[in-house]
């Protein structure tokens, strides 16, 4: 259990406690807009979190979950070393600094009150991408003579999609499980948001939101899980021609992405037996993957990682790297969970959101890498790490 010594202080009380708390909730609020200005709010706020912590001002606090976190950390920097290519696997390494986030958001915002800033502005920026896409697509990409896949402010559609489906679950989980006028203003956003998703036609992102969504209903009223797959077929109906045919292209064994990915699964197993100790380093795989040995047909050398989380952490950082990563994600569901079953009811509805992000990014996790992905992985630990910011004071049930 995290404890915190300033509870139940009002945010913002001293000039440090203002500026973290505003640079973390602006860094929130880039989650789904602005890569550049996100790392850089998360750095000023990590600037802040450490002068706190020189001054004896805050203690170190951070869930259980970021031990195993840390743990693969200190594994992956031995990867880098032990690297078919150590400078370029060591200056890799530097996006593992994104990890300070979840020490970082408890001193930033301590007490419940404290914690509408970064929900609302993980709101207002899933709507501003979610309204961006649509009219990128309603102006630009509906009259493109082949579909276009929807990138909003991301440079990568994939980016776009993984982004926005976490913003689904944690979205659905405070609909559901919020309470009042909130909660219809979340359940209204899900719509533009599912739209820009569909536009994405981002299979994998489709998965993990259905996933989310699941574990929401199974939370929530499990009876309610008959609906699912009414609903699910729903959609299909109501979906445009793109998305039927991107549906469709799942159990299709000659498209190029599928056959991709089976020739992935091959080649990632081959290097893994290779070298299950330290694998073959960061951000090498798909230097190594080139060799004709591993059977790599010319669309799937032309990527750079295995589009599964699985298969790359352990490849590209040996198997007690995917050992500490496992342990990570199980350590956050069980506490999100426990969390979820005896917290504060305010603590509640963030706590079935970080759920719903954790069976999004674990299920989309198997067809696409995108825990390697910076940004996802910025506002998957934001969520996850937000139901434990309160301290003692989302504790008290």
């Amino acid at each position: 259990m995290m404890t915190s010594s300033r509870s139940s202080a009002v945010p913002g009380a001293t000039l440090i406690d203002k500026s973290i708390l505003l640079t973390a909730a602006a860094a929130a609020l880039c989650s789904l807009i602005s890569i550049s200005a996100l790392q850089a709010l998360w750095a000023i706020a990590a600037l802040f979190w450490f002068d706190l912590l020189a001054e004896k001002k805050r203690r170190f606090e951070a869930p259980g979950f970021f031990w195993p976190l840390l743990v693969y950390v200190g594994w992956s920097l031995l990867a880098a070393a032990a690297s078919t290519n150590p400078a370029v696997s060591l200056t890799a390494s530097r996006k593992m600094l994104i990890f300070l986030i979840v020490p970082v958001i408890p001193a930033a915002f301590p007490s419940l009150r404290s914690l509408k800033f970064p929900i609302w502005a993980i709101f207002g920026s899933g709507l501003a991408a979610s309204i961006y896409a649509l009219a990128y697509f309603y102006f630009k990409a509906r009259t493109a003579v082949e579909p276009v896949r929807i990138r909003g402010f991301m440079g990568h559609y994939m980016t776009q999609a993984g982004l926005l489906g976490l913003f689904l679950a944690f979205a659905v989980g405070l609909a559901v499980f919020g309470r009042g006028k909130p909660r219809l203003i979340w359940a209204a956003v899900v719509v533009p948001a599912g739209a820009a998703l569909m536009m994405t036609l981002t299979r994998n992102a489709w998965l993990g939101v259905g996933a989310a969504i699941v574990l929401i209903l199974a939370l929530w009223k499990p009876k309610a899980l008959v609906l699912a797959p009414i609903f699910a077929g729903l959609l299909y109906l109501a979906g445009p021609a793109a998305v039927k045919s991107r549906l469709r292209s799942v159990f299709d064994g000659r498209d190029p992405s599928n056959v991709a990915r089976l020739e992935y699964a091959r080649a990632g197993l081959k290097i893994i037996s290779e070298r299950p100790l330290f694998g073959t380093g960061p951000n090498t795989v798909h230097v190594v993957f080139q060799d004709p040995k591993y059977g790599l047909g010319d669309y799937a050398r032309r990527n750079v990682h295995l589009h599964n989380n699985f298969l790359q952490i352990a490849a590209e950082r040996g198997l007690p790297a995917l050992a500490a990563w496992l342990a990570f994600l199980g350590w956050a569901f069980l506490s999100l969970l426990r969390r979820f079953k005896t917290a504060a009811m305010e603590i509640r509805p963030l706590a079935a959101a970080g759920l719903a992000a954790v069976a999004a990014l674990v299920t989309a996790g198997f067809f696409e890498y995108n825990f390697g992905d910076s940004e996802v992985a910025m506002l998957f630990l934001l969520i996850i790490t937000l139901p434990f910011a309160a301290g003692e004071a989302g504790e008290r049930a």
